[in-house]
Order: structure tokens, then C-alpha cells, then sequence
């Protein structure tokens, strides 16, 4: 893992994107100032204010798919650490995607920026951050968002990705990718409509239903999730809670290396075995059209820099198409969506 100055930790510790709401019940107006959601510890990979900290987990969710575990994911579309541990939960569901299903709840990141706290006020706070923790978790990220066009809440995707569910879960995820790529490798504002809209269209959804969900109906299913997460004790994003039949449950908080996913399925379901997959490109990105070098790295078990080389050397051949951005790049195939 790429090491990190004191400055740049004292950054990091200041502003990760990956926090929580103080609790899902206060209105954005009314955020507790002395608890600013917007400071975490880069040792855990996870944001904890002082309301939830000792609060044990004791509730599970009912699994309600025929499958033995099931993953309940609580993120945000602007949660930085959640863009961060794409490459493991990419290969999560390639070598156990037979056996779990992960279902997508949003936490409700960003309600708006009412708060004054930790020295993070205003977006331009946040811009060469948002850098600093791209080389941490060697992913691309661009910060200059928040000086461009800086986003004003997290909630209008979240509710768009609630609205989007409506339609197809599948098309739901492929969606929720779409706007992280929009906002951090892109530098869009995803709360603009026409952003959203694009990024419907492009995975399939239909976007004049998804206006209509998302103008009526989907904020209410979004504040359900910001209740189950309230009433689950979480206290930042990413958090994972993995069940099983019988009800026992591992969870999971904030960003960490793929075998501590992989060791709590395997403690809810000791027979559990991982599927083989290919790992030759063609097929990877049949599954996944678009790929960072730190995913096509996790995915095919080879070095950063080995992966990087050779998705060059792709490009080079007019196989994939490179996107890049100051801090690294993504890669595409044509047509082709993820499962």
C-alpha cells in the first residue's frame, strides 16, 4: 500500500469521504455541529462520530433470496473508501457470487453542508483530498470536482439509485457505477438531472420512469435505508453486515484487504469454496466493461505495474480505450455490461 506523509495522514484523517450522517433522523438543517461526519481514521478505512462509537451491532436483516449469506452493503455514491474497495468486491462476487448475494443500501454520506466543523466547511475542502486518497488506495479519483463544479448533497444520487432499483437491481449497480465513474474519474456533478440521466440511459434504464420514481416515490425507500441504518448501529461507509440462514452475522467496517470478506463468508459458510473464473482480459471485461489497473491487478492476481503495462499495451493495439486522469486511468470495451 502506498505510504502516506503525517500530512497527508492528517488529511486523510480530516476528510474521507466515507462517513456517516450523525443520525438518519435529523433533517440536514439540524446536523449536530460538534460531530462533523467528514472526519475519519485511515487506520480503520471508516468514519465514526462520538453518537455511535460504543454502539454494539445486534439487529440482522432478513435474508430474503435463496442464496446461503447475504451481503447487506451500506455506501453512498460520493463515498471515496467505497470507490476504494471496488476491486475486492468485484472479485467478491466473481469467486462467490454463487453463493451470496449483495444487496445495495444507501447511507445518506453528504445530506448537505449546513455544518461548520474539524476545518471542513465548504467543497474546495475537499478537492485535494479526494487526491490524496486516490494514491492511498490506488485508485483514480479527481478532486478538482469540488472546485469546478462541487456537489451540494449526496442525497440526490442516493435517491436516483433508489429510483433505479425500481426498475432492475442489475441495472441499479451498473447505474451506481456509472455515477462514481461520472463524479470521480469525470469530475461531474451527479446531482445535476442531466448528469443522472445520462448515466441511466448509457446503462439502460429508462430514463423518463426513472425521473417519475425519482420525483415521487424513491425518497421514501431512500429514507428506509438511512432507518435500517440507524437502527443496525452503522456508523460509516463502507459497512458490510454478512448473514446467513440461521441468522448469525460477521460485519464489516470500512475499506479492508480482500481475505477479511473472504474469511467472514467462509466462517458463516465453512463449505463454502470459491469459484474459479478466467482470468484472461477478454473475458474480465465481458463482465466488467471498465477497469482501473488496481482492479484488473486484484482480478488477475498480478502486480500493479504489471497490469497497468499490459492494459497500455491493449490500448496500444486499439483493444480498450483508455480514460485518463490525473491520478491514473480507467479502460473500456465497447458494449459490454457488467453482471
Amino acid at each position: 500500500m502506498t505510504k502516506i506523509s503525517p500530512i497527508r495522514r492528517l488529511l486523510f484523517i480530516l476528510l474521507t469521504l466515507t462517513s456517516l450522517y450523525s443520525t438518519a433522523q435529523q433533517q440536514p438543517t439540524t446536523m449536530n455541529k460538534s460531530q462533523n461526519p467528514l472526519l475519519c481514521d485511515p487506520e480503520t478505512g471508516i468514519c465514526e462520530t462520538p453518537l455511535h462509537k460504543s454502539k454494539s451491532i445486534t439487529s440482522t436483516q432478513p435474508i430474503t433470496n435463496n442464496k446461503p449469506l447475504t451481503i447487506i452493503y451500506f455506501t453512498d455514491p460520493i463515498c471515496s473508501s467505497c470507490w476504494g474497495i471496488e476491486p475486492q468486491l468485484r472479485k467478491l462476487k466473481l469467486e462467490y457470487g454463487h453463493e451470496v448475494t449483495v444487496e445495495y443500501k444507501m447511507g445518506g454520506l453528504l445530506p448537505d453542508w449546513s455544518y461548520n466543523s474539524g476545518g471542513i466547511s465548504k467543497p474546495s475542502d475537499v478537492a485535494h483530498h479526494w487526491d490524496e486518497v486516490s494514491l492511498y488506495y490506488q485508485m483514480p479519483i479527481d478532486g478538482d470536482v469540488w472546485l469546478e463544479d462541487p456537489l451540494h448533497s449526496s442525497f440526490p444520487p442516493s435517491i436516483a439509485f433508489k429510483a433505479a432499483q425500481l426498475q432492475d437491481n442489475h441495472l441499479a449497480i451498473l447505474f451506481l457505477r456509472e455515477l462514481r465513474e461520472q463524479v470521480f474519474l469525470k469530475k461531474k456533478n451527479i446531482t445535476r438531472w442531466e448528469v443522472i440521466e445520462t448515466a441511466a440511459q448509457k446503462v439502460g434504464l429508462d430514463a423518463l420512469k426513472l425521473k417519475k420514481d425519482y420525483t415521487t416515490v424513491a425518497d421514501s425507500f431512500f429514507k428506509e435505508d438511512l432507518k435500517l441504518a440507524a437502527s443496525l448501529g452503522v456508523r460509516g461507509f463502507p459497512t458490510f453486515f454478512i448473514q446467513n440462514k440461521e441468522g448469525k452475522q460477521e460485519t464489516i467496517y470500512g475499506s479492508k484487504p480482500y481475505e477479511a470478506y473472504e474469511q467472514a463468508i467462509k466462517k458463516l459458510f465453512p463449505t463454502t469454496t470459491s469459484q474459479s473464473y478466467s482470468k484472461q482480459w477478454e473475458e474480465l471485461f465481458k463482465t466488467y466493461p471498465t477497469l482501473t489497473a488496481k482492479e484488473f491487478s486484484v482480478l488477475t492476481d498480478q502486480s500493479l505495474s504489471a497490469s497497468t503495462n499490459q492494459l497500455k499495451e491493449l490500448t496500444k493495439q486499439n483493444v480498450l480505450k483508455e480514460l485518463t486522469t490525473k491520478n491514473g486511468s480507467l479502460w473500456s470495451i465497447n458494449n459490454v455490461k457488467e453482471k
